[in-house]
């Protein structure tokens, strides 16, 4: 199965209902991210193949879930998910953070090659981020624990907003230490995800202001 046909067969099992176009520019940022991983290490996966199913389907696996007008990707990376949740989600505005310069100008050479207009770059530290607005969704991906997370970001959450964290194992350690709402956050739901070609566990874990 080619890539093309890969993720067809991935946002079917998701029931995401994307446009030719939108697939292609999900495809055209695999092909970007592999050409700039080899020079400036952006991730440890290195095979496309692996990077359409650990790092593509697996951040669009996000996108049922997502009630959100802006969100505030911390800790992007290489776009993750941030980049491919603003292609499956035109309508929402999204901001990428990191404080990694040269992951910082692949982001903005992505939104730039991509041509996403609903998307922000900012290279800094999330504690030092002075951000004019709150967002409606907050979520990182691997970026750190729960505790640590809502401390570092929950100030960037505007009211009424959620905090997402994308786990793999159910975190039952984390979520102990959030003891029923430290930090002003407290749970409201864990959702197991199915990624398709990827085997491994999934979960979202859903925090709100207490």
């Amino acid at each position: 199965m080619n890539a093309q046909a890969t993720l067809a067969d991935g946002l079917a099992r998701l029931k995401l209902d994307l446009a030719q176009q939108v697939q292609q520019k999900l495809l055209d940022y695999v092909v970007l991210l592999q050409k700039w991983n080899k020079v400036y290490n952006l991730t440890a996966v290195r095979d496309a193949d692996k990077m359409l199913t650990h790092h593509l389907l697996d951040s669009l696996a996000v996108a049922p879930h997502v009630n959100a007008s802006t969100i505030l990707d911390v800790g992007s990376g290489a776009g993750l998910p941030g980049i491919p949740l603003a292609l499956a989600l035109p309508e929402v505005r999204v901001t990428l953070l990191d404080s990694n310069h040269k992951k910082a100008a692949f982001l903005n050479q992505a939104v730039i090659d991509l041509k996403l207009s609903n998307v922000e770059v900012v290279c800094a530290r999330v504690e030092k981020y002075q951000s004019k607005q709150t967002f409606s969704l907050v979520i990182s991906r691997a970026f750190s624990d729960l505790p640590e997370f809502v401390a570092l970001a929950g100030s960037l959450v505007a009211p009424g907003g959620t905090l997402l964290a994308m786990k793999g194992v159910h975190p039952f350690e984390e979520i102990a230490q959030m003891n029923g709402g430290k930090g002003g956050f407290k749970l409201c739901g864990i959702t197991p995800l199915a990624v398709p070609g990827l085997d491994a566990e999934r979960h979202l874990v859903f925090m709100k202001a207490a």
